[in-house]
């Protein structure tokens, strides 16, 4: 009889990967403009030159990388492959690579998607993938059970920055609940009974400062919260506690342009990422001195 082990959940490699090396995600965002002002050709040759750069910069030292999907799919097959690479890279250096890909599906269709980036015998397996509710929580199932037996992630748009997000996400349902709330809700329940973190998540913008009113409450879901909007969309590391309260230890905070507009010298690259992650640690341990 072949025995077999119970992979350690994302949630506490996770936790373990922020105490490490500091609690921060960077993006892995090779968009036209980007390439340009690295001196790059907007070419299947540019995007594997900046990928590979990036990754060599930080995949051995950042907790979370995240490449966005989108980027590499305009180049097709080629550009897939790259995206491969760079994910079988990053994790033997031991980052965590959070795909960004924000599928969203029903049936066997998110089935497909959740095996395309959490089924271990997949070239795009990933740490954790971000997906969208908003085909109704439920249609996310296969996506969260397959993280459970693989060991991986799921982050859950939850509370987003984009100005057009809030004619979904604040709408109230009958029962007075807002979408957002009733997302996190639900997280909150994937996690239940989790230690030292849960492995389901929820993207949180870290721009949203005083909007979020009386949903602050509702962060605290024993799981990570990815922030995007450090650095270059305005908000800065000193914004988090106010932003997230009391959930601010389990925050990712996720910086794009404002470490990869470094580039493409590696030692900018590394300085920059490493000046991020030293002002959210300050930031979190004055918040919560448990934390540091």
């Amino acid at each position: 009889m072949t025995e077999t082990t119970t992979p350690e959940p994302f949630g506490a490699r996770l936790r373990r990967a922020m105490d490490t090396r500091g609690p921060l995600c960077v993006g892995i965002d090779p968009h036209a403009s980007l390439l340009a002002d690295w001196g790059l050709p907007d070419t299947i040759d540019g995007l594997e030159r900046f990928t590979r750069t990036v990754v060599e910069a930080l995949a051995d030292r950042v907790a979370v990388l995240k490449p966005q999907s989108a980027f590499f799919e305009r180049f097709g097959s080629r550009g897939i492959a790259v995206l491969e690479q760079a994910v079988a890279d990053s994790r033997e250096a031991g980052a965590l690579v959070l795909m960004d890909a924000k599928r969203g599906d029903i049936g066997s269709t998110m089935a497909a998607y959740a095996a395309t980036y959490l089924d271990p015998s997949s070239p795009l397996f990933s740490d954790a993938v971000t997906v969208s509710p908003y085909l109704g929580y439920g249609s996310l199932r296969p996506a969260l059970e397959l993280a459970r037996e693989s060991g991986t992630g799921v982050f859950v748009l939850a509370l987003t920055s984009n100005p057009e997000g809030a004619e979904v996400q604040h709408a109230v349902r009958a029962d007075g609940a807002s979408v957002a709330a009733t997302m996190l809700n639900h997280l909150r329940a994937e996690n239940a009974d989790a230690a030292p973190m849960g492995s389901f998540g929820a993207v949180v913008g870290a721009t949203l400062g005083g909007s979020l009113g009386a949903a602050r409450a509702d962060l605290d879901i024993n799981g990570p919260l990815l922030a995007p909007g450090i650095g270059a969309q305005g908000a800065t590391a000193a914004d988090l506690p106010k932003v997230f309260g009391a959930a601010v230890r389990d925050v990712v905070p996720n910086v794009s342009r404002g470490v990869l507009r470094h580039g493409p010298d590696v030692t900018a690259l590394r300085t920059s990422a490493e000046r991020f992650a030293a002002e959210v640690r300050e930031a979190v341990s004055a918040a919560d001195p448990a934390a540091g």
